[in-house]
């Protein structure tokens, strides 16, 4: 994590040329070094780069800080296995109906994982500023909260009006790892439906790892500009990965595997955090690869992900 001077710094010698950045997903991986603050794009489980973090945990990356606004079972996944030594973010767990993260809970009560609370919009305000390239952006949000407190955002009086505002900190990761629909060789990449933070996520991190449903031509991007939600600039690694988000949801393509999604709860339910290192160690130390991993489900249940989704936007 730098300041916002040296981030800008990084930013701005960064190379801006046009050239062909495709690689393997445990190539792109690599450019994580252990120790480094991530930023995890999509929200709960919608378009969140699984492949990737599976392949983060595949490679044993250590003492890393998770970052992400709203996480799910993807936050889980980079605690119980070891990769995580923190996560911040504004809330954490599989998903509503299971309630607060039993793992995080575990792990930060023992004192064997750092968690840092913001609420959900004061996130999305720490990855802005840190795309904007400031130390912080001004709200009322969390005052009168206890968040002042327990975090390192500050309460100052206003130099104009004389009010009471908060300060929100820049966020500014090492890594930002995103999955979006479409992308070309250069990075130029495409989101439908929802962006979440990810515009942001790109803008501030030193690094970015686009992984995408599939890759396309450069004129394909061109004639559909106003998709394009992450710049080639800012990416250093791009990766084609169908079903990235699996079994997460990827917004138009298909829907969440909500009964896999209870299945992987159901191992914490029944074991807490050895229960998730079992999971772990069967669905993805027990794979070689995303592909090896989804080879694990039956053909026909990743088309009725795909079928389900169709149904949903009446086509």
């Amino acid at each position: 994590m730098v300041d916002f001077v040296e981030a800008r710094k990084i930013v701005e010698k960064k190379d801006k040329g046009m050239k062909s950045k495709l690689m393997s997903l445990k190539d792109a991986v690599k450019l994580i070094n252990d120790g480094d603050l991530i930023a995890i794009g999509g929200c709960m489980y919608s378009r969140s780069p699984i492949a990737a973090l599976h392949e983060i945990i595949r490679q044993k990356k250590s003492n890393l800080t998770v970052s992400k606004a709203l996480t799910s079972f993807d936050g889980e996944l980079m605690l119980a296995s070891g990769c995580a030594k923190g996560i911040i973010t504004s809330w954490l767990s599989v998903a509503v109906v299971y309630g607060v993260s039993k793992v995080m809970r575990h792990l930060v009560q023992n004192r064997l994982a750092a968690y840092e609370e913001w609420s959900h919009y004061t996130m999305a305000l720490r990855f802005k500023a840190g795309a904007m390239g400031v130390p912080f952006l001004p709200t009322l949000s969390l005052l009168g909260s206890d968040m002042i407190k327990h975090t390192s955002a500050k309460e100052i009086t206003c130099p104009f009006t004389g009010q009471k505002i908060a300060l929100v900190p820049a966020l500014f990761p090492d890594v930002g790892v995103i999955h979006v629909h479409a992308a070309d060789e250069y990075g130029n990449a495409q989101i439908e439906g929802y962006r979440f933070c990810d515009e942001d996520i790109a803008r501030a991190s030193s690094k970015v790892i686009v992984t995408a449903e599939k890759i396309v031509s450069n004129n394909k991007i061109r004639r559909e500009p106003d998709k394009t939600a992450v710049p080639f600039f800012c990416v250093d690694a791009v990766v084609e990965v169908p079903f990235g988000s699996y079994p997460g949801e990827c917004y138009g393509l298909y829907e969440a595997d909500l009964k896999h999604i209870a299945e992987y709860a159901q191992y914490g339910i029944d074991k807490g955090l050895e229960g998730a290192k079992e999971y772990i160690q069967k669905y993805i130390h027990g794979t070689a690869s995303h592909e090896e991993f989804l080879s694990t489900f039956p053909l026909s249940r990743l088309l009725d992900r795909q079928r389900t989704v169709r149904e949903i936007l009446g086509e």
